[in-house]
């Protein structure tokens, strides 16, 4: 008879996930390499600053994103009681992702111009919004979410998870059109985000002020 399965330790695996998360937002920067004496000397202050105005951006980029990933892996948690081999799975597919952002960042801001690398630097962040995506959909079946603070906030624990990576997959097509507008497009989601918080917040309001009959 095989044995049953304990959960995994929780502080161990969130502990691992925040290392990790830690660990991605801090490579970010090192590819906003710090300048020679030979390049300030050629290229002056201005001119260096302005070459590398790329990786800066790919920097603010990433280091937002994985911010807004990351806190929505600390809202999940706080309804995690047990950490079985599914969702230990889950959550390490998502990291894998993480550790991978630097890497396409990096490929992303050393290719501005290339479509390509953009292409690939937006893949990268949709899958990890998909993963967070599946995690999140895997907590409120197993820890029964619903139950605990309703259908409308659930599903919208769901949805708000979801925005990210639909946003980063739109923002491909919508670079062959207009490259501006492909690169802007993360900002999309804290809009899409904000204006879904304050709706459920407006029907939490309102069903405080609704009397209930007795």
């Amino acid at each position: 008879m095989s044995a049953v399965q304990k959960p995994f330790p929780y502080d161990r695996v969130n502990n691992f996930s925040d290392a990790i998360f830690a660990i991605g937002i801090t490579l970010l920067v090192l590819e906003v390499k710090v300048p020679t004496a030979t390049e300030i000397s050629e290229l002056g202050v201005s001119g260096l600053l302005n070459k590398r105005i790329p990786y800066f951006i790919g920097y603010f980029v990433s280091f937002m994103v994985t911010a807004l990933y990351w806190r929505s892996h600390l809202q999940l948690f706080q309804w995690v009681k047990a950490i079985d081999n599914k969702l230990l799975w889950l959550n390490l597919w998502l990291l894998f992702f993480v550790v991978l952002l630097p890497f396409s960042t990096a490929l992303y801001s050393y290719f501005f111009d290339v479509d390509s690398a953009f292409a690939c630097y937006c893949l990268n962040l949709a899958a990890i919004g998909f993963m967070s995506y599946l995690m999140a959909i895997y907590v409120v079946k197993k820890e029964n979410v619903v139950e605990q603070i309703g259908s409308d906030k659930a599903k919208w624990m769901k949805t708000r998870v979801l925005i990210g990576p639909l946003i980063f997959l739109l923002c491909i097509p919508i670079m062959w059109i207009t490259p501006l507008g492909g690169r802007l497009g993360f900002l999309l989601i804290f809009l899409f985000q904000a204006i879904g918080d304050r709706r459920i917040k407006n029907k939490e309001v309102k069903a405080e002020a609704t009397p209930t009959a007795e």
